[in-house]
């Protein structure tokens, strides 16, 4: 299909662009458009057919719920049964932002949007674009993050030209994405406050607002969920071509553990790519894929270098591993659907 491709300057937002990319949201159709995590790929989410598209487009299981774009706060209570006081709390405290909240839905939303749940996942995105689009098509958007299923999270412009074009009705080029995590998903239908996907919303911002919250006992575990409440519950996701290992263990034992087995992958012709912390990447034999210094660039990073290592054409991709804490827990999160939970402890 033919692709309307627009770029757009979030500090200076072409309006004639919009439109032309609103109005194809509103005939139906997909549009890419950037938020402050990750591109999405959007459609009506009120319409079946237009949310088809969606999983069209992705490759993806129909049985994945999407996550509902809207634009201004008052629009949730056409959308869900009941908003809670902590949902309150949450939308007055980190809407707009990176933090999506689930809900019992209302039946206006339909079953190919909540993926066959009684629930919805909804969000309020900061990005200026975002915002702009969803309020000029006057809809929500439905919109899981715009990559074939399975595959790194884009980033950047180029990265959803270079693997949707064609794919799509619209794409909007914007920024680089800011924090280059999904948002944090918070299910508050139970009696605990349950973060079923970490995100730059950490678990210890909401406990200071709405008290213990509790990460769902699946982030923990290996196997795919049998009904996933939320995207990118399941097992294998975020992965690039190559396989990804997270190396875990002292920082010096790390670096020496990823030189051997660079050594003896090079002995093999393979290719290997070493994802890392600026600080260690003179200490490294191999290709290297620098994150930044701070765990904020590395999420703002991590899904950017995992495309670079596909561009690198890598056989094996060894990542440093990172603390659990704070956005370290969203990290690893990413890091460990990635590569399939495959750890070498070194």
């Amino acid at each position: 299909m033919d692709t309307l491709i627009s770029k757009i300057d979030v500090d200076n937002i072409d309006m004639e662009e919009i439109k032309k990319q609103a109005e194809i949201l509103k005939a139906g159709d997909t549009v890419i458009f950037p938020t402050e995590t990750v591109y999405g790929l959007g459609a009506n989410a009120l319409d079946e057919k237009a949310v088809s598209k969606i999983y069209e487009a992705k490759g993806r299981p129909s049985d994945n719920p999407l996550i509902v774009h809207i634009g201004d706060k008052k629009q949730i209570y056409n959308l869900v049964c009941d908003v809670p006081a902590k949902a309150e709390i949450v939308m007055e405290k980190f809407w707009p932002g990176p933090i999506t909240i689930i809900l019992k839905k209302k039946d206006i939303i339909p079953e190919r949007t909540s993926g066959g749940l009684d629930t919805v996942a909804i969000r309020m995105p900061s990005n200026k674009i975002a915002s702009a689009l969803i309020n000029e098509a006057n809809i929500p958007i439905a919109a899981p993050s715009a990559n074939i299923s399975g595959r790194p999270s884009p980033t950047r412009g180029i990265h959803v030209y270079e693997q949707m074009n064609h794919r799509v009705s619209g794409i909007i080029m914007g920024n680089d994405c800011v924090y280059g995590l999904e948002s944090t998903v918070l299910d508050l239908t139970g009696d605990i406050p349950t973060i079923l996907r970490p995100g730059s919303i950490t678990k210890e911002q909401l406990e200071k607002e709405i008290g213990y919250v509790q990460l769902d006992a699946a982030l923990a575990k290996k196997e795919d969920n049998i009904k996933a409440k939320a995207p990118g519950m399941k097992y294998t996701h975020y992965s690039p071509n190559a396989d990804v290992y997270i190396v875990d263990g002292e920082q010096s034992k790390v670096i020496n553990k990823i030189n051997q087995l660079t050594e003896e992958n090079n002995a093999k012709n393979l290719k290997t790519c070493i994802i890392c912390l600026k600080s260690n990447e003179k200490h490294y034999i191999g290709k290297t894929i620098c994150l930044g210094e701070t765990l904020d660039d590395v999420a703002s990073n991590l899904f950017d270098a995992l495309i670079q290592a596909d561009k690198e054409k890598c056989d094996i991709i060894y990542s440093e591993s990172f603390t659990n804490e704070g956005i370290g827990c969203a990290i690893m999160n990413r890091l460990l659907k990635s590569a399939g939970y495959k750890i070498i402890n070194a």
